[in-house]
């Protein structure tokens, strides 16, 4: 019998390989991620899952990091705070950053940002809530993408990933199907500088609920 996972354990094995410079398969709530720590990972990434030129890696962090590299306005950290702290919801915030910050300026930011933006995956999971407090301490950035070949949708467990895309990874973290499986999709993405959808995922009702109701914020609905 195997227990419990060890999310701080695991956490700390899985950044000793990306500050290394590997690849590694994380268990996020909203599927499972392919995490570079390095210039030279993200484009080995990049060039396994076959991704078009115009997608960009999204950034892994907690509320701590959003606070030290996004800069936002009242009306967009209260939007954020509702969504990830009241409703304890997942989200990818996309925000103006603070490129003069020393987690940017560890590494290249070619295909992880556009028009001075980083996406930032917030409120995934314990695992990634234990991998972004270590990213941050020791300022070595996290980015990626999901675990998949581009457009063959998310993984939400690892025996479903293709084999070329566990083959590049040096460590794989399995923690068993993934808690948002049912939405078949990652993380809503949210523009805060417009409240602007980017990408309907997991959670997309319950967070246009929040912003409808508590800021008169109408989000388009999914399309067919």
């Amino acid at each position: 019998m195997l227990g419990r996972y060890d999310m701080e354990g695991d956490a700390a094995r899985a950044f000793a390989v990306l500050r290394d410079g590997g690849i590694a398969i994380l268990p996020m709530d909203v599927g499972y991620s392919l995490i570079g720590g390095s210039e030279a990972a993200l484009k080995r990434i990049f060039d396994t899952k076959g991704r078009a030129a115009s997608k960009l890696n999204a950034m892994i962090g907690d509320q701590a990091v959003h606070e030290a590299i996004h800069k936002v306005d009242q009306r967009a950290h209260d939007v954020i705070q509702a969504i990830t702290v009241d409703a304890d919801l997942p989200l990818g915030v996309i925000a103006e950053c603070d490129r003069s910050h020393p987690l940017l300026q560890a590494i290249s930011l070619d295909g992880s940002s556009k028009d001075g933006t980083i996406c930032l995956l917030m409120n995934a999971g314990l695992f990634h809530g234990a991998i972004s407090r270590l990213s941050l301490a020791a300022v070595h950035p996290l980015f990626g993408s999901s675990a998949n070949r581009s457009l063959q949708g998310t993984k939400f467990r690892i025996e479903d990933m293709e084999p070329e895309i566990t083959a590049i990874a040096d460590i794989i973290i399995d923690h068993g199907l993934r808690k948002y499986h049912p939405y078949k999709a990652s993380s809503t993405l949210l523009d805060v500088r417009d409240m602007s959808v980017v990408r309907h995922g997991a959670c997309f009702e319950l967070i246009a609920d929040i912003l409808r109701r508590r800021f008169d914020i109408e989000l388009p609905p999914p399309p067919n």
